[in-house]
C-alpha cells in the first residue's frame, strides 16, 4: 500500500510554515521539538521529497514543500469539516455558524435578515465578521469562517456558491449635477472621469471599474474612499460622482443630504450577491436555509422597492 501521511504530520508542516521556527511550531502543536522534527522527517521520507530547508539560523519551505503545504491545508480543512459533520449529524439547524460579510453588504442586509433567521431557526447561532472579500475567503479556506456573504463577479473557484439576487448600481451625485440629466443616466467618458472609487481591496471598486472603461476613470489615489459613507461625503463635497448599489440607495444612507440617486440606462451595471462556503462544508443544510432566507426576506423586498 502506498505511503499515506498522517493528519498530525501535515499539521506539523503547517505549523512550521507559519512559524519558520521549530521551537515555536512545536509549542503551537503542543509537542516537543524532537517529536515535531521526527514527524516531519518521517513525512519527508514517506513522500520521498525534501519539504524543509534548515540550518542553524534559518528555516524555509522548499518549492516542493510549498506545493505539499497547499494540499495539506485542503486535507486538514476537509478533515475538520468531516468531524463537524459527524458532530452535527441528527441535529440540524443547531450549529454555530461563523459568517463573514463584506462592508458594502453588512449594514444594509443584516438588520433585515438576521431577525428573520432567529425567528425561523431559534437554535441556530450566528457569529459575524465584517471584512474585505479576499480576507473573508482566506479565512474561509483556513476554516476560520463557515460561510461568506460577498458580491460577484469574484473568483470563487472550488467553492460552494449560491447566487441570491442582483443588486444594480445607481448613479449618485449632488442635486443639479449634469450627470443626472435624463430619466435614465449613462456614463460617457467625460462623466466617468469624475467617478470616485473606494480604495483598493473593496470589490465594489472593481465593480465600478467594470461598469466603465477603466481608461476613462481618473487615477487619483488621494481621492479614494475607505467606506461608502466617506465616498458619499466626498460626492456631497463636490469632488465627483459615484456608483451606489441598490441596497444602499434603498437604505437611509442618502437621507438628510443633497445627493440624488438615479437609475442607470439598461442594461444597468450590477453585482450579484452570493453566499459561499467550502465545498466540503459540514453545514450544507444551514447553508441552504440561510441562502433561502436571505433571498426571500431581502432579495424580494429589494426588487419591490
Amino acid at each position: 500500500m502506498a505511503y499515506l501521511p498522517s493528519l498530525r504530520q501535515l499539521s506539523y508542516l503547517l505549523a512550521l510554515a507559519k512559524e519558520l521556527n521549530f521551537t515555536r511550531a512545536a509549542q503551537a502543536c503542543f509537542v516537543g521539538q524532537s517529536t515535531l522534527s521526527a514527524g516531519l522527517k518521517e513525512l519527508e521520507e514517506g513522500l520521498g521529497i525534501q519539504l524543509v530547508e534548515r540550518d542553524r539560523q534559518n528555516v524555509s519551505i522548499t518549492p516542493a514543500g510549498l506545493e505539499v503545504l497547499e494540499r495539506a491545508k485542503v486535507i486538514l480543512t476537509a478533515s475538520e469539516d468531516l468531524v463537524e459533520f459527524a458532530g452535527a449529524s441528527g441535529k440540524p439547524m443547531t450549529a454555530t455558524i461563523r459568517l463573514g460579510v463584506i462592508p458594502t453588504i453588512a449594514p444594509f442586509l443584516l438588520p433585515t435578515v438576521l431577525p428573520e433567521v432567529r425567528k425561523r431557526f431559534p437554535d441556530l447561532k450566528i457569529t459575524l465578521r465584517e471584512d474585505l472579500t479576499a480576507n473573508l475567503l482566506a479565512r474561509l479556506a483556513e476554516h476560520k469562517l463557515d460561510f461568506a456573504l460577498i458580491a460577484l463577479p469574484y473568483d470563487v473557484t472550488g467553492l460552494l456558491v449560491e447566487e441570491l439576487f442582483d443588486d444594480e448600481f445607481w448613479l449618485v451625485a449632488r442635486e443639479g449635477d449634469p450627470a443626472l440629466k435624463g430619466k435614465e443616466v449613462t456614463l460617457p467618458a467625460k462623466m466617468a472621469e469624475r467617478l470616485l472609487l473606494l480604495e483598493e481591496g473593496h470589490c465594489l471598486r472593481e465593480h465600478s471599474l467594470q461598469a466603465c472603461r477603466k481608461a476613462d476613470i481618473r487615477k487619483n489615489e488621494a481621492m479614494e474612499a475607505t467606506s461608502l459613507l466617506t465616498l458619499l461625503q466626498m460626492v456631497e463635497s463636490g469632488f465627483g460622482i459615484a456608483l451606489l448599489p441598490n441596497m444602499a440607495v434603498n437604505s437611509s444612507l442618502l437621507n438628510h443630504s443633497d445627493l440624488v440617486a438615479k437609475a442607470m440606462a439598461a442594461p444597468a451595471p450590477k453585482r450579484v450577491i452570493a453566499l459561499v462556503a467550502r465545498s466540503s462544508t459540514a453545514h450544507r443544510e444551514e447553508f441552504a436555509a440561510l441562502a433561502s432566507c436571505i433571498r426571500e426576506r431581502f432579495g424580494a423586498s429589494l426588487k419591490a422597492k
